[in-house]
């Protein structure tokens, strides 16, 4: 089964590439590597909320986030190398606009691994960070950014 047949499979549509949002593209290829820009949770060109984890957002909304930040970043995979050309995910960093206290980004940045997982099986099984920070850009509770081999 190829990896568009799983992601019909599954019911996931890619979206369109999200349009940067400043000075650089959406991923590079470099070698058999391709590395995304983060991605922030777009959906029609407009972020699903805005707000600090475990302020403003939940942390069950935000890790909901972290897959639609995953979506973004394969669909930038996809439009430079093919969904179909992905060998292996080797890196998630996911980053978590954190209230003040809030320790769970682990748990929030789950949603782009396990949706990895769901697409990818052990393909999809990856080295990942994930760093809470003071803010992200236009205010957005998550952000991700994927490193994948392909063909």
């Amino acid at each position: 089964m190829t990896w568009s047949e799983k992601l019909a499979e599954l019911g996931i549509e890619l979206p369109a590439v999200a349009a940067p949002v400043a000075a650089y593209v959406p991923a590079v290829r470099t070698g058999s590597h391709v590395y995304t820009s983060g991605q922030l949770p777009f959906v029609d060109g407009r972020l699903e909320t805005t707000g600090k984890v475990g302020a403003e957002v939940s942390p069950e909304e935000a890790k909901r986030y972290a897959r639609t930040c995953v979506l973004n970043a394969l669909a930038a995979v996809h439009a430079l190398a093919g969904i179909d050309s992905v060998v292996k995910v080797v890196k998630v960093v996911g980053f978590v606009a954190s209230a003040e206290g809030f320790t769970g980004q682990p748990a929030v940045v789950n949603g782009a691994s396990e949706l990895l997982g769901e697409i990818f099986s052990e393909a999809g099984a990856h080295a990942r960070s994930a760093v809470g920070v003071a803010e992200l850009p236009l205010g957005a509770p998550v952000e991700v950014e994927l490193i994948v081999e392909v063909q």
